[in-house]
């Protein structure tokens, strides 16, 4: 097999990061929100301004808010932001959604450092964004 050939199960819950790949491929789930409730957005309205970002609907459906437009992708079906473009996203849904999160390494690198953050306020969240060519809406 070639050098250049990257193989891997996500079944691991580890993102898939050949070494030198500038993309990450992640098989994350979603908890669903039960009947009556509001969703909870999954990350909070942001854009990048550099890098696109994908979802890949394995089970359940997502909903998604890009710009003013809001959208729903069921299991089979694949959503792609394109920098630059605001967006949000949650289980609109009581059963749990399974995706593939498909991202640049810089976005990756910023989910990393959000969940290791025990700084969470809304001033420390935005400067982490922009350390990633990101803004926190």
């Amino acid at each position: 097999m070639s050098e250049n050939i990257f193989i891997s199960s996500l079944l691991n819950g580890q993102p898939f990061q050949p070494s030198g790949a500038k993309l990450v491929i992640a098989d994350w789930k979603a908890e669903g929100t039960p009947e009556g409730n509001e969703p909870m957005p999954i990350a909070p309205l942001h854009r990048h301004n550099v890098d696109d970002e994908a979802w890949y609907v394995l089970e359940g459906r997502l909903a998604f808010q890009i710009d003013d437009d809001i959208m729903e992708a069921s299991a089979g079906q694949a959503v792609i932001v394109p920098s630059g473009k605001a967006h949000t996203y949650w289980n609109p849904a009581p059963e749990e959604a399974r995706y593939l999160l498909i991202m640049t390494d810089t976005i990756n690198t910023l989910i990393e450092e959000i969940h290791r953050s025990t700084d969470r306020s809304p001033d420390k969240m935005k400067q982490l964004f922009s350390k990633y060519e990101s803004e926190l809406l």
